[in-house]
């Protein structure tokens, strides 16, 4: 349970560098869908992070740092 808590930090720290800088992102929406989005990453909060999706309608969507622990988030800077 240690190193999975080590993870989770490492995680935290590197979404909170990235934060307000343009990425690129892999969002695995289930059964097979995946979306590629460009995406700035907002506002960053203890258990989630908030990223707006650079598209026609502008959306803001809230993600967990455990979506990218388990994989159903890549993201490539």
């Amino acid at each position: 349970m240690k190193t999975a808590n080590g993870e989770l930090t490492t995680v935290k720290e590197k979404i909170k560098n990235l934060k307000g800088i343009q990425i690129e992102m892999s969002i695995n929406r289930g059964r097979k869908k995946i979306d590629i989005v460009n995406a700035i990453i907002k506002d960053v909060y203890p258990s989630v992070f908030t990223v707006k999706i650079e598209n026609a309608n502008q959306a803001l969507q809230t993600f967990s740092y455990f979506d990218i622990l388990c994989g159903n988030i890549k993201i490539n800077s």
